[in-house]
């Protein structure tokens, strides 16, 4: 906390991220196929690995492949924009995890993946007509890094460590990557995930917050369980209390910002089109505010590159804007540039 953010050189510029290394597999389904597979609707539900494989033998749609996991999902929107990113979790020695790897490097990420005698984890997300969509998940692999297996180096390159909240489940883990990442000098930012985790253990994760971190992304929910306000502008103000910049992502309604007693309200993109999946919008946004930030730019313009980022991602199936919609979102960033 109170770390100049304002050095812009390339390494500066740089992010790695650390959190669940996850393939997830996307598959629209009817509603008779919830049924038939006895598959609870909406939410997420963890499963075996085994139950994974029978699922995906038994779809009937087209099953999309992509990585996954909240900031793997950030680094590779960062990636996208033009951005140098890395990215730390665990996979199993299989070819779902020699898949995630080429993904990621498909996509411009470095991959700093550690390999386990686990298989790797996977999501299947099951979407049916109305458009909900109903997660198993495996972990697997990506809840096997341990504390010792951090180390300096892999925060070597980097400007900012990018850290997602579910790491705060293992408590040593999470505290072992900020130590590193603050030995090295690193700005960490923090995506607080679910307000679950943070219900897990609120002061502890307070403490985290105002040891650790300086930049924290947070949804409505998130931001109230973390501090117990009861509106999103006093969530936003008392956030900052803990970090040096504060986001409060309001969905449709745009987001808080709070930094150096400054307010920022930034508006939403304007919808053209209702969202058909918001899975990743939170992860995009901060993708399009770190890179805008870290690359010189303002707070109000970095808040508007997060919206159009969380923006395009919903009006695809899963966390990965086509690249036609990339080059959208380049053109814009350079006209934001020149605003």
């Amino acid at each position: 906390m109170g770390m100049d953010l304002s050095g812009k050189s390339e390494d500066i510029q740089a992010i790695t991220g650390v959190g669940a290394a996850l393939m997830d597999y996307i598959s629209a389904e009817s509603e008779a196929f919830i049924e038939h597979h006895r598959i609870t609707r909406g939410g997420m539900t963890l499963v075996s690995n085994e139950r994974i494989a029978e699922l995906l033998a038994a779809t009937e749609g087209t099953v999309q492949k992509s990585p996954g996991g909240s900031a793997c999902n950030t680094i590779t929107g960062y990636a996208k924009l033009g951005g140098a990113a890395s990215f730390v979790g665990s996979i199993g020695k299989d070819s779902t995890g020699r898949l995630l790897t080429e993904h990621l490097c498909l996509r411009g990420v470095s991959p700093c993946l550690l390999e386990k005698d686990t298989p790797t984890g996977r999501v299947l997300s099951i979407v049916t007509p109305d458009g909900e969509r109903s997660m198993q998940t495996f972990l697997g692999a990506s809840a096997d890094t341990a504390p010792a297996d951090i180390t300096e180096k892999m925060f070597s390159s980097c400007g900012l460590v990018h850290i997602e909240g579910y790491l705060f489940f293992n408590r040593d883990l999470i505290i072992s990557v900020a130590e590193a990442a603050r030995r090295k000098n690193r700005l960490i930012s923090l995506d607080l995930a679910s307000f679950t985790v943070v219900e897990s253990d609120r002061e502890a994760f307070q403490y985290f917050v105002r040891t650790y971190v300086d930049i924290v992304f947070a949804n409505e929910e998130e931001a109230r369980a973390y501090t117990g306000a009861k509106d999103d502008e006093a969530a936003v103000r008392s956030l900052s209390e803990d970090t040096t910049i504060a986001v409060v992502k309001q969905g449709s309604r745009g987001s808080l910002i709070f930094t150096q007693e400054t307010l920022y309200d930034i508006p939403p993109v304007t919808m053209s089109h209702a969202p058909v999946d918001t899975t990743g919008a939170g992860d995009l946004w901060a993708a399009g505010f770190l890179y805008a930030y870290l690359h010189g730019a303002s707070i109000d313009t970095a808040g508007r590159l997060g919206s159009l980022c969380g923006y395009e991602v919903c009006q695809v199936q899963g966390a990965q804007i086509p690249e036609e919609k990339w080059e959208y979102i380049r053109r814009e960033w350079r006209a934001l540039q020149g605003a």
